[in-house]
């Protein structure tokens, strides 16, 4: 039997069991999916372990779609460009890192319907997944990109990477036709402490969060009169890639997963 894993610090929040275990057995594959919360000072033994193929290959969250990196042999163009890896899988003896969360978001986008060229983003964090999301927003053509974060410095650092940033304080609010809450605030209930209220209407307020299923975030930009949307897309979509890429398979997306995963 296969051994697929998911780590993270927290973990507890990830329904990815629920999901890749769901697809597992509609599928009749001998394999099984957990989740575990690792350390930093784990990840040498975890990645090590794939490579003796006692795990088959994992799903990796915050805090650690960074620092995996040095563990492993050889990254996908977009993984390296992002400098982000959230799918390891065991190449010709090699660690592969792969990056599916570029995937997920700009399927989820272009689900919504939502005509995003030339669209002015907002997006608030600058950590864990927000590389992906640069990425795919310039693939999509939009014509700017604000960063915020509690930590100036990191949003700045993200220059290195991508050229075509504009960088603010946090709690500074520009002119935006989408908003991306990217940070962990949420995750607990927790409230983004930002005054949203002279932004107008008719924005999109986008949460990579998908459980719980509407955060402070989402209802304040509902409140305002905008649109609002979960993460609850990219998350289905970044893992059917991840599933594909192990057991080349592409699972199915249908009304049935989305119901178990509103039910956490």
């Amino acid at each position: 039997m296969k051994k697929y894993f998911v780590i993270g610090n927290p973990i507890d929040h990830s329904l990815s069991p629920k999901l890749h275990n769901y697809w597992i057995k509609k599928n009749n594959l001998d394999a099984f999916y957990e989740k575990i919360k690792l350390e930093e000072n784990d990840l040498q033994k975890f990645t090590s372990d794939i490579k003796q193929k006692k795990i088959a290959g994992a799903n990796i969250t915050v805090p650690f779609k960074k620092a995996i990196i040095p563990y492993l042999d050889k990254l996908t163009s977009e993984a390296k460009k992002t400098q982000s890896v959230n799918t390891i899988i065991l190449d010709n003896e090699k660690l592969l890192g792969c990056n599916t969360d570029i995937f997920g978001f700009e399927s989820a986008i272009k689900n919504l319907n939502y005509d995003i060229l030339n669209k002015k983003i907002f997006i608030l964090g600058a950590g864990g997944v927000v590389p992906s999301i640069i990425f795919a927003l310039n693939k999509m053509k939009v014509s700017e990109i604000t960063i915020c974060n509690r930590t100036r410095q990191k949003a700045e650092n993200l220059k290195y990477q991508f050229n075509n940033l504009k960088i603010v304080d946090w709690g500074e609010i520009p002119d935006f036709d989408l908003i991306i809450n990217a940070t962990s605030l949420g995750l607990n209930n927790e409230e983004i402490n930002l005054n949203f209220s002279g932004i107008g209407r008719n924005k999109l307020f986008y949460d990579v969060i998908y459980n719980p299923i509407e955060t402070y975030f989402l209802k304040e930009g509902k409140k305002l009169g905008n649109q609002s949307e979960n993460g609850k897309l990219m998350f289905l979509y970044q893992a059917l890639e991840a599933f594909n890429l192990w057991h080349g398979i592409k699972p199915e997306i249908d009304n049935k997963i989305i119901k178990l995963l509103d039910n956490g």
